[in-house]
């Protein structure tokens, strides 16, 4: 699978790249029909300090790509909320491929 990072208004960070890698593989090993992962990085000005890290996943799957977007305190915490909404996706579909 190829995993593609951007930033917007975000300093290029090998760690975050390799904790969303890490955890965009496993869902690899998991799903095998994801063809490849956009992961995108960005700030947002919040009047709330829960927010403003935003974390988007778009996976290329056979069918329509999944999106997942989250925004928290911190990029880790982002990083992880998205996931779990992608692994959500990815196994509905994979529900709906077995029944065709």
């Amino acid at each position: 699978m190829n995993i593609n990072f951007e930033y917007d208004g975000v300093k290029a960070s090998n760690r975050l790249e390799i904790m969303a890698a890490k955890k965009l593989n496993k869902l690899e090993d998991k799903y095998d029909f994801i063809i490849r992962s956009d992961v995108f990085f960005k700030t947002e000005n919040t009047s709330s300090p829960e927010t403003g890290m935003i974390c988007n996943i778009r996976v290329s799957v056979p069918g329509p790509r999944l999106f997942a977007e989250a925004s928290c305190a911190n990029f880790e915490t982002a990083i992880a909320t998205s996931i779990e909404d992608i692994e959500r996706q990815l196994r509905k579909r994979k529900e709906k491929m077995r029944a065709y």
